[in-house]
């Protein structure tokens, strides 16, 4: 399996439009980061975590030919609204993507790209990205082509996001509560990507107090951060962590 790290930055970016900061000023170019998304390549099986808005350019930067399914954390725009550069993938697959998420996440994508989700015309060449729906569960695993998934609920301010584990991996990005089954479902983990936004307490997102704490509770053989946020310089934030725990950067590219 190999898992590369797409974008590792908060909603916003880093750089912060308008922000003259260190970080986002930094010339360290692990501190450029675009918004969060992960490609799992297994075999010959490739599927992408979340269409942030930039992901035209972090497929390109990174050489992806392959995304089979797209897997939806949840529907807010920097992890959704890099939908319509599907279609790239439309034309190399010469099919309908099959896309999954909770039912409350695709009804919502479905409203705001009711066209992606549209019977294709393949008649008519792929003009348009096209998805199919497949709404899932949290803890009922299902499978793309071979690939076992296991989805399972995590708690982002006032709505949930869904974690995925695929093997001994598993991503949780969007979150700051994890319930009981959640801890269930990332047990025995050999690589755990998580969100960690700032120093600071947030409504929706963890922290680095709160992710580390995570981190000793469940003991993954790597833990690797994302979601950052421009408070977070790539290698200050590497000096204070132990060797199994460190920030995520765009491309960093992980074989299980």
């Amino acid at each position: 399996m190999k898992v590369t790290i797409l974008g590792s930055g908060a909603s916003s970016g880093v750089p912060v439009i308008g922000c003259d900061c260190a970080v986002c000023t930094s010339k360290n170019p692990k501190n450029k980061r675009m918004r969060v998304s992960v490609h799992v390549e297994i075999g010959n099986t490739g599927i992408l975590i979340d269409t942030s808005p930039d992901m035209r350019q972090q497929v390109l930067a990174n050489h992806i030919r392959k995304v089979d399914a797209v897997l939806y954390t949840h529907e807010h725009g920097d992890h959704s609204h890099g939908i319509d550069d599907l279609r790239g993938f439309n034309f190399l697959n010469q099919a309908s993507i099959p896309a999954y998420g909770d039912a409350r996440t695709l009804d919502l994508l479905k409203q705001r790209f009711s066209y992606i989700f549209a019977p294709p015309k393949p008649e008519f060449g792929w003009f348009r990205a096209s998805l199919t729906a497949h709404p899932v569960q949290s803890m009922q695993r299902f499978s793309v082509k071979k690939v076992k998934v296991l989805p399972f609920s995590q708690i982002h301010g006032k709505i949930t996001t869904m974690g995925y584990r695929i093997g001994d991996f598993a991503y949780s990005t969007d979150l700051n509560a994890l319930d009981d089954a959640a801890f269930v479902a990332l047990r025995n983990l050999d690589l755990w990507v998580v969100d960690c936004q700032g120093y600071e307490p947030s409504f929706s997102h963890s922290h680095l107090t709160q992710t580390v704490s995570w981190i000793k509770r469940l003991q993954p053989k790597r833990a690797i951060l994302t979601h950052m946020g421009h408070d977070m310089d790539y290698e200050k934030l590497k000096a204070e962590l132990p060797p199994h725990i460190e920030p995520g950067y765009d491309g960093l590219q992980i074989t299980l």
